[in-house]
């Protein structure tokens, strides 16, 4: 998860720009929110924890000049919810200035950590991004592009990132290309300007057109004056998250040249073949699962239905940073609609069940609204393994899959029956070889090694900080 933006506008204060594309990325990450800018004589940052608009209002953008700027907001992965670990991320090191946004997770932190001089001394935040920073202000190159070709062959993991000096912004995607990255231009008042996004809806929110991704294994260099220049750091395996078009990404974006909603429609029409039910209405869990429940309803010929409102101003409960916080976020988030369930049976459509407690909470709203039997359909596998590269699941405890089978999930939520996407539909529904993604998280078949340990955890950092005093 998490969302990033850098923009080269020449002639224009970029910030307000990136904070459009951040905004549009909101649903990537709602902890914390962030901008770095420069005026090409210095980097100037500003995070702080809340959401996008929260955090960068009118008045804080008016303060931000300058024709370079990255943003970011965040979904943590790698230490807990603080003010230090907001982003963008900055180090001013023997070499150079440098700003870095992060959206993903990497899995060889600890040695890393052994690179730096100084060691946890030198680090202000718990991130593995804190961690990027620091390496790459102390690369001994001269150059911010000859420093990132120094250090990224020695990280390993999940990461698109966002980095600049005074002079550039440069777009970096891992590679195995886990986590997406996008490159527009946009024309402005004093000529064109370029942009990078975690996804397309990101340029669209700045009128930006989409040019291509970001190549796995690729650095993308921003604000030189010959436009965007292309240099590879490793040859690139594209092994992007099947997650991302399945619940990540907003519907309104393409991957792989996919419409997302598209594709979540399809899913919802194979999900109605290999698992029917006899029911009154579809209806989804908004507002993630309706473009499968469509898919759904037109599949079987069941009349589609809204069961349930969404508070508009209620983030995403899966991407809470705690199991007490995503328990409370259902209550504010989700109202049923009484008149609409009461009495009948409900095909409710959803796009994953990972810990079950949303969902136990969202059946147990639904049967004191009236209904009578509530068949439950997700538009995806069971999750029964851990990710390391970029979601919040890092053990096999939190995921109700690997700790249950279907019936006793079933009921455990509360559900007349439940039945899960294969693997077969979701790739039906992409029309794209398995090759191209990873599936890790549904099968086990981790595309790059994850030093499994009790240390390789969301708080490394900080526990290696509690040893080390």
């Amino acid at each position: 998860m998490c969302g990033v933006v850098g923009v080269h506008s020449p002639g224009q204060d970029a910030a307000a720009l990136c904070a459009l594309g951040i905004f549009a990325l909101q649903h990537r990450g709602q902890e914390s929110a962030g901008l770095a800018v420069s005026d090409g004589q210095g980097v100037m940052v500003y995070k702080d924890l809340g959401l996008v608009d929260q955090v960068l209002d009118e008045r804080r953008l008016q303060s931000l000049h300058g024709e370079l700027a990255i943003g970011h907001c965040r979904y943590s992965t790698t230490g807990s919810t603080v003010w230090e670990n907001a982003q963008p991320a900055f180090r001013l090191g023997p070499q150079r200035a440098v700003a870095v946004g992060h959206n993903g997770n990497l899995v060889n932190t600890r040695a890393l950590l052994d690179l730096l001089p100084g060691g946890l001394a030198r680090m202000v935040g718990t991130t593995d991004t804190e961690l990027l920073t620091a390496l790459l202000a102390s690369e001994p190159a001269g150059d911010l592009v000859d420093a990132l070709l120094g250090l990224l062959p020695r990280v390993s993991g999940a990461y698109s990132l966002v980095v600049m000096d005074e002079q550039r912004v440069i777009g970096v995607r891992d590679p195995y290309g886990f986590r997406p990255l996008v490159l527009g231009r946009l024309d402005g008042p004093a000529g064109r300007a370029w942009c990078l996004a975690s996804e397309t809806c990101g340029l669209d929110a700045l009128g930006a057109e989409y040019v291509r991704d970001v190549e796995p294994g690729e650095l993308v260099i921003l604000g030189e004056p010959a436009g965007p220049r292309s240099v590879r750091f490793a040859d690139g395996h594209e092994q992007l998250c099947v997650f991302e078009l399945i619940y990540f990404a907003r519907p309104d974006s393409y991957m792989l040249g996919r419409n997302l909603y598209e594709v979540r429609r399809r899913m919802g029409e194979a999900l109605a073949r290999e698992a029917p039910a006899e029911a009154d209405l579809v209806m989804p869990v908004p507002d993630t699962g309706a473009p499968a429940a469509a898919g759904y309803a037109e599949a079987s010929g069941i009349p589609y239905r809204d069961g349930m409102v969404r508070n508009r101003y209620a983030g995403r409960t899966f991407i809470q940073p705690s199991d007490g916080m995503r328990q409370r976020g259902v209550n504010v988030k989700l109202s049923a609609l009484r008149e609409q369930v009461r009495d009948r049976r409900l095909v409710v459509v959803d796009d994953s069940i990972v810990r079950g407690t949303t969902t136990r909470q969202i059946v147990s709203m639904l049967r004191r609204a009236g209904a009578r039997e509530i068949h439950l359909r997700i538009s995806a596998p069971p999750i029964f393994h851990p990710c390391f590269y970029g979601i919040d699941t890092q053990i096999e405890t939190e995921l109700i899959a690997a700790r249950r089978s279907v019936t006793e999930i079933r009921d455990f939520v509360g559900a007349d029956s439940l039945a899960y996407l294969s693997i077969g539909g979701v790739l039906d529904a992409i029309d794209l070889p398995r090759g191209r993604f990873c599936f890790a998280c549904f099968d086990g078949q981790y595309p790059l090694p994850v030093p499994y340990d009790p240390g390789n955890r969301k708080l490394l950092l900080e526990r290696d900080q509690l040893v080390v005093v």
